[in-house]
């Protein structure tokens, strides 16, 4: 599973500039949503933005962003198939076929989760120079793990 900690911006234009702490979501849609909204007893409220939490008795919060990095694949069937029928037929017209073909590039993505975290003091708490970047690293990495392994998040409710 792939986890990195990047300049927002460097990973998705739409993130902010903040660094962060990235990693691949293979759930469904708003999973983190639900499992950070249980996990922090927010009732549906702000659950995106000022999660607060704490690390030996500082406060922090995070903010997350789910977000998409589309791949394009193309379909070559429907290519080699329609060259090989022109040429029986005896056209050897090749850009036509090129034309009709480019709109069944299928976009199929993968769901990333994008995590900034800062205090009421510090602007970004992942910063590289932050005195309490490997302390909450290990706390994301620590969410990170919970949240795959966990199917019902509403076990999480009594294990907090």
């Amino acid at each position: 599973m792939t986890t990195k900690t990047t300049q927002g911006q460097r990973f998705e234009r739409n993130l902010p500039q903040r660094e962060m702490f990235i990693f691949e979501d293979p759930k469904e849609a708003y999973m983190f949503y639900n499992y950070v909204d249980l996990k922090n007893a927010l009732n549906n409220d702000n659950v995106y933005d000022d999660v607060p939490f704490e690390i030996d008795e500082k406060q922090y919060f995070f903010s997350f962003y789910e977000t998409e990095i589309p791949d394009k694949q193309l379909n070559l069937f429907p290519f080699i198939a329609d060259i090989f029928l022109n040429a029986a037929i005896g056209n050897d017209a090749i850009e036509p076929i090129l034309s009709n073909r480019l709109e069944e590039i299928q976009r199929i993505g993968n769901w990333y989760i994008a995590i900034e975290v800062y205090t009421d003091t510090e602007k970004d708490c992942l910063a590289l120079k932050s005195l309490s970047r490997e302390t909450v690293l290990k706390y994301l990495r620590d969410l990170k793990e919970e949240y795959l392994s966990t199917n019902n998040y509403n076990e999480l409710v009594f294990k907090n």
